[in-house]
């Protein structure tokens, strides 16, 4: 029974479950991001559609409005902004899509996939813009500038995995800061602007932005495991494309420094190899030096300094729920 309960909790229906505080304002956001992702002419609008469709948990949407609940009043703002966030992710995912090959994502075929890399490219494009517009909409510059500024980081992030591919050498703590870049830096701006425009203090608005940086962390190295053990039918989109991009993430480094000299030349010609499945053939090494456990670890180390700083926070439904969303990101399956 305790095992069910478990996998329950992993589930889509776990978190709409979790959404329950701010279902009404989400269903908002969602008409918000309908009306934005439209456009006149035929084939744009065939690519912003099919891109909203590729949208999955709004897990920062709910960051966004989450935050505001925990910390003050949810304004008219708090759904532009939530939905401007989203604008940002999705742009993320269509470029990352691009970067990793990827054919499959939530179940359907990616935009480069489907139509082809600079379609892609100039969807993300457009849906940064977007997003730009509707928070330059919200009053005084702080929403644009801290959008703009986590962008920003991100971009960064990115570029230094990029020039990390086949680098079997980068330590943990580069890895660590290279998603606090490319993943944190926008779910601790999701906090940072639902506290802010919730009327919270200074002091505060650090607090949920702090939860929010170190969520994103783990949430990165959860899906970094993902990558390696995830079933595609499941998680509904392409998986491996860590290690046939030789990106060394967390399991990877973590297996790099237990093996020996030996074995790591072994580990290091696997994924030298021109085939596609590294995947398959690491596993076993994986399991021989309890990188996965060790990386699962880590995540869970990151969600519980994230319920850390809820807990400098007054008792509340919503900041049970922040609580329970960074519990369901380390557990996630999908």
């Amino acid at each position: 029974m305790k095992q069910a309960a478990k996998d329950r909790a992993k589930t889509p229906e776990a978190l709409h479950a979790l959404y329950t505080p701010i279902r009404e304002e989400l269903h908002q956001v969602e008409e918000l991001l309908r009306e934005e992702l439209c456009s006149d002419y035929p084939f744009v609008d065939r690519l912003v559609k099919h891109g909203f469709r590729l949208g999955g948990k709004r897990i920062r949407p709910a960051l966004v409005l989450l935050s505001a609940k925990a910390t003050g009043r949810l304004r008219q703002e708090h759904l532009a902004l939530a939905a401007a966030v989203e604008l940002i992710h999705t742009a993320t995912l269509i470029h990352d899509d691009v970067l990793d090959e990827a054919t499959l994502r939530r179940h359907l075929e990616t935009i480069n996939a489907r139509w082809d890399n600079e379609a892609s490219i100039l969807l993300g494009d457009y849906l940064f813009t977007r997003s730009i517009c509707m928070a330059s909409a919200v009053d005084g510059p702080f929403a644009c500038r801290a959008i703009g500024e986590a962008a920003r980081t991100m971009c960064e992030g990115e570029l230094r995995q990029v020039a990390s591919r086949g680098n079997y050498d980068l330590s943990e703590d580069d890895y660590l800061t290279m998603i606090s870049n490319k993943t944190a830096a926008l779910t601790a701006c999701c906090c940072r602007l639902g506290s802010h425009y919730a009327g919270a203090d200074v002091e505060t608005c650090e607090i949920l932005t702090g939860f929010g940086h170190k969520l994103g962390i783990a949430f990165q190295i959860a899906d970094d495991l993902l990558d390696i053990l995830g079933d595609e039918a499941t998680v509904g989109k392409s998986l491996g494309t860590d290690l046939v991009k030789q990106k060394p993430t967390l399991p990877l480094i973590r297996l790099l420094n237990e093996a020996g000299d030996r074995e790591r030349a072994e580990v290091v010609d696997v994924l030298s190899r021109s085939d596609n499945h590294r995947r398959e053939a690491l596993l076993a090494w994986f399991e021989r030096y309890d990188a996965m456990a060790y990386a699962r670890e880590k995540a869970v180390w990151f969600t519980q300094r994230a319920g850390d700083e809820l807990d400098k926070l007054p008792p509340s439904e919503a900041r049970e729920t922040l609580r329970g969303l960074a519990d369901f990101v380390v557990a996630r399956r999908h």
